[in-house]
């Protein structure tokens, strides 16, 4: 059986949410990648603090190999909190994850979006819109 809260109509009614208005990997995006994402990922996990059924903006679209880095940087009981939780870098040549942002408690979320990780813009790839 699926933990809670993941097999739940809420959760798989939101996970449908989701992936309906970014069926992409937001962390593939950033790298100008096109993958379709297959999993919804809580930004700041609930073993963290993170709300199980939170809004939007505190999921992120990820493709399995993107969300299996993510979860074990960041997510892991185990986790160091010193690797980069999404690998790679904006066409800027910029870092897509801030290390700091586990350190700072998470990603702020709420009317600052879900990137704003230790006061940091967005990344440009998510910008447009």
């Amino acid at each position: 059986m699926t933990a809670w809260p993941y097999g739940t109509p809420q959760w798989r009614g939101l996970r449908n949410a989701k992936l309906s208005i970014q069926p992409l990997c937001e962390a593939c995006l950033c790298r100008e990648v096109v993958e379709p994402a297959t999993v919804v990922d809580h930004i700041l996990a609930i073993a963290k603090g993170g709300e199980p059924f939170p809004p939007l903006a505190q999921l992120m679209s990820m493709c399995a190999p993107c969300h299996n880095i993510k979860t074990n940087a960041v997510d892991h009981p185990n986790a160091s909190g010193f690797r980069r939780a999404l690998k790679g870098f904006d066409v800027d040549g910029n870092p897509i994850a801030d290390e700091a942002w586990e350190r700072a408690g998470g990603p702020p979320c709420g009317d600052a979006g879900p990137w704003a990780f230790a006061g940091r813009e967005p990344p440009a790839c998510l910008m447009a819109a």
